[in-house]
């Protein structure tokens, strides 16, 4: 089992924020989720970069802290949708936010991490 090497740090809104939202495919998976994507399988064609474990791994963490709910349907095969709860859609603004900043400065960010990984 993972144990936390590193003491919890819950001082501040930005040691929380980071605490939920930490995960490459997190604020993605909650886009894609309030834009009607719920099933596992549209999740993985919406992110085909990120394994299929890891998105399960994430949605687990998501659904711990709150922010979606997931339902399994009694059906063969097995059915299960994901939705955002009332907590999860508080965070979609900030999210658009978030992509806003990006789309504005995406050249300069581009460019700033295209340098970086040349330097590595």
């Amino acid at each position: 089992m993972y144990e936390r090497k590193i003491p919890l740090n819950l001082n501040c809104g930005l040691d929380l924020i980071g605490e939920v939202l930490y995960g490459k495919w997190k604020i993605r998976l909650l886009w894609f989720i309030n834009a009607g994507h719920k099933r596992p399988s549209e999740l993985q064609r919406k992110i085909p970069d990120a394994s299929r474990r890891v998105l399960n791994i994430q949605l687990k963490e998501l659904e711990k802290h709150e922010l979606v709910t997931k339902k399994i349907y009694p059906v063969v095969p097995p059915k299960v949708e994901y939705s955002l709860t009332d907590f999860g859609k508080s965070l979609i603004p900030v999210i658009s936010m978030l992509g806003n900043w990006g789309d504005e400065n995406e050249e300069r960010l581009r460019n700033v991490i295209l340098k970086r990984s040349e330097s590595n």
